[in-house]
């Protein structure tokens, strides 16, 4: 069945119910209100602290936005792309979207004006939702990414003279499902990924893969609908999404969190007595290194119910989940590997029984299959490096409007995922390096050419290398090596201020005045240049974030 049956069953059987919280810590003093309470007060819609809706309201108003774009013509294989943050309205949406039978396109909230252009039209968008936070970046590109698109507006300010107002469209929609056949094998959903060209790749779904994840996730961690989700990476992501489904297939509430403040955190899990909670990396080490400190206390907060912390987008260190377990030692633990050309995590997993293992990414996880291929191609053997393949429900279709891409990425019905990887003598996975060179700092993806071809715009550089560096907390940070042109200069802040241009998750942390090694045909010696900064090199640097 299509994924939006599961919202209709849940509205049959838990109509009432409250599904969906939003909490925004920051908003200082607010009041608790329900939604019915919060559409009916205009001003200052946004300085409330909490929402929530029903799945009854979740239901309504997909149905409502449902029939706003099938009224403007949107149908079976449309796109319409989703630029919002976190918030109540970001999953009705998407839903919404779903419901008509066209294309989610969640894009990054991050995206430059160039890179929201570039996706539109890679995806070719028929419409597009943004929220109050890019006004500025989409009013950059509107006069040519919005004249054959539909551009609606959603947010508590008033709507741009480019696009047309969401409250004010989707009050006199119908709040009935719109008469639509949708399939198992109907297309779902383009998430956007980057190889180390860093030009995105648009993903293509079936509904079957999201009814994949859904499965996959409730089987891993045996969600049931006394289980709370606190969701706090953006919905654009898989990862967060696709952990939510498995709350999502059960009628489980989800806790959509504004904040990554360890405060934040165990205050909503607390309050909102969540049971489920999804970290990346860096989230959980400020969360040890504020107990540690003393910062905050355990004791503060109502922390029983929390039952299993979960991690990945990155690799994650041994000593964390050691030290983890030392305050949390009554919680069960899983770690999960996937790419979005898998519909997000899960496609290997640890397990919560296999906390012995923790090091390793895991087993291949549920209607899932891996092998590692060796460089001939043949299947390695046990303690051999070579290319993680997986193989599921949950494979992409293709890289849309990339048949070479996707050539070279499924073969014989396997992922080449392009990260190298070994067994043990057990069967557990160990991800050893990747094929390619993104760096991926707290959980983001860095793509080194971007950054790369920016700096080579400075007046001084001659040559530049993007490469990443260890770090406790996020994983890795970016490292620029830059090599001067003879007779010019420049010092770590001219390079500092210059990349105030780039969006701050793209900024070397690091800068490294070096020459920069290249082979016989012309490639940067990356490996050589790990190898010389990954650990002593690293004293010879300036924290540039």
């Amino acid at each position: 069945m299509p994924i939006t049956q599961i919202l209709a069953d849940n509205c049959r059987l838990y109509g009432d119910d409250v599904c969906l919280v939003e909490i925004n810590p920051e908003r200082k003093g607010a009041r608790r209100v329900t939604w019915r309470e919060y559409d009916l007060i205009e001003p200052a819609r946004s300085h409330y602290y909490r929402r929530e809706i029903t799945w009854n309201i979740f239901d309504e108003k997909a149905n409502r936005f449902a029939n706003l774009l099938m009224s403007r013509g949107i149908g079976h294989g449309d796109k319409v792309a989703i630029l919002l943050m976190n918030c109540l309205e970001w999953l009705p949406i998407y839903f919404g979207t779903l419901k008509t039978g066209a294309i989610a396109v969640p894009l990054n909230f991050r995206y430059t004006p160039d890179e929201i252009k570039y996706c539109l039209d890679l995806a070719g968008a028929d419409a597009l939702v943004f929220g109050l936070e890019f006004i500025g970046r989409v009013e950059e590109i509107a006069d040519s990414a919005g004249a054959d698109r539909i551009m609606i507006f959603y947010g508590a300010a008033e709507c741009p003279s480019f696009a047309e107002d969401y409250n004010e469209l989707t009050t006199d929609c119908s709040s009935l499902p719109p008469d639509v056949r949708v399939t198992d094998d109907d297309f779902a959903a383009i998430y956007f990924s980057s190889g180390t060209t860093g030009f995105p790749k648009a993903i293509l779904h079936r509904h079957s893969s999201l009814m994949h994840a859904c499965r996959a996730e409730q089987a891993h961690h045996g969600q049931t609908r006394d289980d709370i989700f606190l969701c706090i990476p953006p919905l654009y992501h898989t990862g967060a999404k696709m952990h939510w489904l498995g709350s999502f297939y059960v009628g489980g509430k989800g806790v959509l969190l504004k904040g990554t403040e360890p405060k934040y955190i165990l205050d909503a899990v607390s309050k909102e007595r969540c049971t489920i909670v999804w970290l990346l990396v860096p989230w959980a080490q400020d969360i040890l290194g504020a107990l540690e400190r003393g910062d905050i206390l355990l004791s503060d907060y109502e922390l029983g119910q929390w039952r299993l912390m979960h991690i990945g987008a990155q690799p994650v260190p041994q000593s964390l989940i050691r030290r983890w377990l030392e305050h949390f030692p009554n919680h069960q633990y899983d770690t999960n590997y996937g790419l979005s050309e898998s519909i997000g995590p899960g496609c290997v997993h640890l397990g919560v029984g296999n906390i012995h293992k923790v090091g390793a990414i895991g087993l291949p996880g549920y209607g899932w299959e891996a092998k590692i291929v060796a460089q001939s191609g043949e299947g390695a053997a046990r303690g051999d490096v070579g290319e993680l393949c997986v193989r599921g429900p949950g494979v992409m279709e293709c890289y849309y409007r990339d048949p070479e891409a996707t050539a070279n990425t499924l073969r014989d019905g396997w992922l080449y995922t392009g990260d190298m990887a070994m067994q043990d003598e057990d069967g557990f996975i160990f991800l050893v390096d990747r094929k390619k060179d993104v760096i991926i700092s707290g959980g983001e993806n860095i793509y080194p050419v971007q950054v790369e071809n920016f700096l080579s715009a400075h007046e001084a550089v001659k040559d530049v290398a993007v490469i990443g560096l260890p770090d406790s907390r996020l994983g890795e940070i970016a490292a620029a090596i830059i090599e001067l042109k003879p007779g010019l200069s420049a010092t770590q802040d001219d390079i500092a201020a210059f990349c105030h241009e780039l969006p701050k998750y793209k900024r070397p942390r690091r800068v490294i005045f070096a020459d920069v090694p290249r082979n016989p045909t012309g490639k940067i010696e990356k490996p050589k240049l790990r190898a010389m900064y990954g650990a002593e090199g690293i004293v010879a640097t300036q924290n540039m974030g």
